[in-house]
């Protein structure tokens, strides 16, 4: 998966010299978080609507409203802005930007191409949507979560016992993370099945396999949940 393929293209941006209110009237008007800031084409610095909160005076403020108006509109996004971001480029990995936010506890990076123009930008908003595309949430259907030895050949039994039964996969996610070392969890979505052929598919799964549950429009534990 590639960052280009999941970014934001149109983004927003402003130069070093916008105003703070400017900057967080076009945050406000496209309901974003950030702006990238440039020089040209290259990315100089990122400010946000936390950077912006936090240059913000006080509600407790004695100063008058000509007075208040007049130092914001004298602020500029370069004295607010953090220099230097951290940006990644188009053809790095999704999973590797969401890594690299986790991490650093950014919410979103600018995207640049190989001569280091800016191109776009990824968000977590961007990776909410791969989550949901991955694991095929939108399209319900039922999803069944084993836990099974981390070994290769483990999963082909379980497939070939959907196939039997008529279920047709649309996704499948494994984990390693909280898990006894040697298991990894396993999510296989299908897509939605007749009623009868659903239940005659999951009393098969609880018979002959690691079945830990089963989610449709209810949550189903066959183990210790």
């Amino acid at each position: 998966m590639l960052i280009r393929e999941w970014m934001t293209k149109d983004v927003i941006t402003v130069t070093p010299d916008t105003s703070m209110l400017k900057a967080s009237k076009l945050m406000k008007d496209h309901n974003i978080r950030r702006l990238p800031v440039l020089d040209g084409k290259h990315v100089v610095g990122i400010v946000s609507d936390r950077d912006i909160r936090a240059a913000s005076p006080s509600k407790a403020t004695t100063l008058d409203m000509h007075e208040l108006y007049y130092l914001l509109s004298e602020v500029k996004v370069k004295d607010i802005m953090t220099s230097d971001p951290v940006t990644v480029y188009d053809t790095d990995a999704v999973d590797a930007a969401a890594l690299l936010m986790e991490n650093k506890g950014i919410g979103g990076l600018p995207v640049v191409d190989g001569s280091g123009e800016l191109v776009g930008i990824i968000t977590d908003h961007d990776i909410f949507r791969v989550l949901v595309d991955f694991c095929g949430a939108s399209k319900g259907g039922l999803q069944l979560a084993f836990m099974l030895p981390d070994k290769p050949g483990v999963l082909t039994p379980i497939f070939e016992a959907i196939s039997q039964n008529g279920g047709n996969v649309l996704s499948v996610l494994t984990s390693r993370g909280k898990t006894q070392e040697g298991t990894s969890h396993v999510y296989i979505r299908l897509h939605a099945m007749d009623s009868e052929k659903e239940k005659a598919l999951i009393e098969n799964m609880k018979k002959a396999m690691p079945l830990e549950y089963w989610m449709d429009d209810e949550f189903h534990c066959n183990r210790n949940c």
